[in-house]
């Protein structure tokens, strides 16, 4: 996944949160204020299918961009030229989330919502499907990477559980984790996996050998996107608008805050030595140097909803635009305005929805929708006037928002195939 969120979201959330910080081990630091690049360093390239949602993003062996389109059903893959070919999935409906290059020289990606099972597929940089292998029944694969031990690991987001899968076919399960919901996973620099837990509010890491599992406390964040950089992971904190690195070690965690609204999803290591990621609420996509000065870069459509961010083999960083329905590519030595004052917060109340309606956004409540059938949860967002997306089919599996916050951005709702 406009104008600028300043120093007051900032402000506010250094009292009530320092107390936070040091009752669970996490180190709070002020950021930089945050400077704003023109949208001119932007350049954007329209998927073909309406409406497909591309969503994970990576670089193939090929050279090529690789990603998932969510409702498009389709992988999809960008040239460096600007040439773009849509490969259909064999199963239908199969909701490909996350993609990775594996070590066999082929693409890997997951499909959330294939049924009757669901599946993680393979395809050749030729644009071949060659495989899509089952997993148990309401696994939910969401997060995949290559892992040093020439296996793809993936998140069981319905499971509770990491998966290994090689490139051979064979699938390994680990136990179910302590928390719930993983998300995004990357490998560390200490050799183990790293995942988030967006529900749980924990980071997870896991070991190549025997899967076991350690687990470390975010208390409110909602971590989403992570990256390793150094020697320690960075990771997007959705709820509390923050940047997060943790070192491989464990605590203390540190939190670099960016401005308020903003909804930080992907993230990713740039060629520059700075931290990328996806302002999704905001339609930006920020910068952030390890010692959290924050740069950020609008996007042409405030609502475009940027989400996985990946550093392109040209030099330049490449995202998909999950509402925009296109790929977006900056240069990561875009040239940047020197940091001055905090720019001035934006008032969402007078916000409208692009090319819709004129009506000024509002907040809702998120109702409880969690094991409800799409239909029946689409009914209850309408009646408590919230607008959503809507990722997979079945019955809902989790919110963001979680059920009871009031948000004006939209409600993201998962579902998956019911037993």
């Amino acid at each position: 996944m406009a104008g600028v969120q300043g120093g007051t979201g900032r402000n506010s959330w250094h009292g009530p949160r320092w107390a936070a910080c040091l009752a669970v081990a996490v180190a709070c630091v002020t950021a930089w204020a945050p400077s704003v690049a023109g949208a001119q360093a932007v350049t954007e390239f329209n998927v073909p299918t309406d409406a497909s949602r591309p969503a994970g993003i990576t670089v193939g062996p090929d050279g090529a961009i690789w990603f998932t389109e969510e409702n498009g059903n389709n992988i999809g893959r960008l040239g460096l030229d600007g040439s773009i070919a849509e490969y259909p999935i064999p199963t239908p409906f199969s909701t490909p989330v996350e993609i990775a290059a594996g070590p066999d020289g082929a693409l890997w990606f997951t499909e959330f919502g294939a049924a009757p099972l669901p599946k993680v597929g393979r395809i050749t940089t030729a644009g071949v499907v060659t495989h899509e292998y089952e997993l148990p029944q309401g696994s939910g694969p969401e997060g995949i990477t290559a892992g040093p031990d020439g296996a793809l690991w993936f998140t069981e987001n319905g499971a509770n559980r990491i998966g290994r899968i090689t490139v051979e076919g064979v699938v390994t399960e680990s136990d179910p984790i302590g928390g719930f919901r993983p998300g995004d996973i990357t490998p560390g620099p200490d050799g183990r996996l790293w995942f988030t837990e967006s529900e749980a509010n924990k980071i997870g890491a896991i070991t190549t050998a025997g899967m076991t599992v350690t687990e470390y406390n975010t208390p409110g964040a909602d971590p989403s996107g992570i990256a390793a950089s150094g020697g320690a992971l960075w990771f997007t904190q959705h709820a509390s608008d923050s940047i997060a690195r943790i070192p491989t070690f464990g605590l203390p965690i540190t939190e670099f805050p960016v401005p308020a609204g903003t909804g930080p999803s992907g993230i990713v290591l740039g060629p520059d030595g700075a931290l990328w990621f996806t302002e999704q609420k905001l339609g930006r996509i920020g910068r952030m140097t390890t010692t959290g000065r924050v740069t950020e870069f609008p996007l042409p459509d405030p609502n475009s909803e940027p989400s996985g961010i990946v550093a392109g083999p040209d030099g330049a960083m490449w995202f998909t635009e999950e509402k925009g329905n296109k790929i977006g590519r900056i240069e990561a030595g875009s040239p940047v305005a020197p940091p001055t004052v905090a720019p001035p917060r934006l008032d969402l109340s007078s916000s409208t929805k692009a090319g819709n309606s004129a009506k000024a956004k509002k907040r809702c409540r998120v109702p409880r929708l969690r094991g409800l059938a799409v239909r029946k949860a689409k009914r209850k967002l309408k009646r408590a006037g919230c607008r959503y997306t809507l990722r997979g089919r079945g019955r809902v599996v989790s919110t963001r928002p979680k059920a009871g916050k009031r948000t004006r951005a939209a409600v993201r709702v998962r579902a998956r195939p019911g037993r």
